[in-house]
């Protein structure tokens, strides 16, 4: 069976995308056969995994739009086990195209549904608002990983992304629930990292992962050489704790 993960947050740079590359590189590592679909129009995910989306043949654009076959549109990735459907600048208008389709809240859904049993996870990286990109996602996923930034807004943003999956669950998927929250970005040496952990650990003491990642210049350089962090700096903190995050995420979903 595959599990999809909807990795998602309305408010952005949180470590969403570094979340969902880096997760999904170590569940390759692991053994893993994964897919990641950029469904972010500012293509970080695909960049960050130096995929060239400029050129790609076929992007999460003609996925949603066209209906193309989602397996005749995954591209190889550094790793062996990691396969990515990168996205194009073009999604950023494909609002407009999805509105006048039909069950157009399902399209993700029924396009990934020829996948199932022959990958183990499939990540989305979803874009920081909520439309129907987003409601794609959070139709066709299984449950949403929320990575959450250590700052002052944090709450906030969880609890609006916590009434979306609320709203999801009532029309379109009501099987959706939180998998987890993954604390992003984290300094130990400031009070206001200690308190927002404490704060969200009060409101959701069963979802929080025990593995937070903590702030580290090589997470943010790893992108730009187009590589996850266990390719790029293997040693470094934040490639521990990923490590540890995505060990603690596929023992979850194998005692569930």
């Amino acid at each position: 069976m595959t599990t999809i993960i909807a990795v998602a947050n309305q408010k952005g740079g949180v470590g969403k995308t570094t979340t969902a590359i880096n997760v999904g590189a170590y569940m390759a590592q692991l053994g893993k056969k994964t897919i990641l679909i950029d469904m972010d129009a500012q293509c970080n995910a695909s960049s960050g995994l130096g995929v060239p989306f400029e050129t790609a043949p076929y992007t999460t654009y003609q996925l949603l739009t066209d209906e193309y076959p989602a397996a005749q549109m995954l591209q190889t990735t550094p790793m062996e086990n990691f396969y990515v459907i990168p996205s194009h600048i073009d999604l950023a208008g494909a609002e407009l195209e999805l509105a006048a389709k039909p069950d157009r809240e399902y399209i993700l859904k029924r396009m990934l549904a020829p996948l199932q049993g022959q990958y183990d996870y499939i990540l989305l990286d979803c874009p920081p608002s909520f439309g129907l990109i987003t409601l794609n996602a959070l139709t066709a996923a299984d449950y949403v990983m929320i990575p959450l930034q250590c700052e002052y807004y944090a709450l906030e943003g969880l609890t609006r992304l916590q009434n979306t999956i609320e709203l999801v669950k009532a029309n379109t998927n009501p099987q959706l629930y939180i998998g987890g929250i993954v604390f992003t970005q984290f300094n130990g040496r400031t009070n206001l990292s200690i308190q927002v952990v404490d704060e969200v650990k009060k409101y959701f003491p069963q979802v929080i992962y025990r593995s937070i990642i903590p702030r580290n210049v090589r997470l943010s350089e790893a992108p730009s050489h187009g590589l996850p962090i266990n390719l790029y700096d293997p040693k470094s903190k934040g490639a521990l704790a990923y490590y540890d995050l995505t060990e603690e995420v596929i023992a979850r979903d194998e005692n569930r």
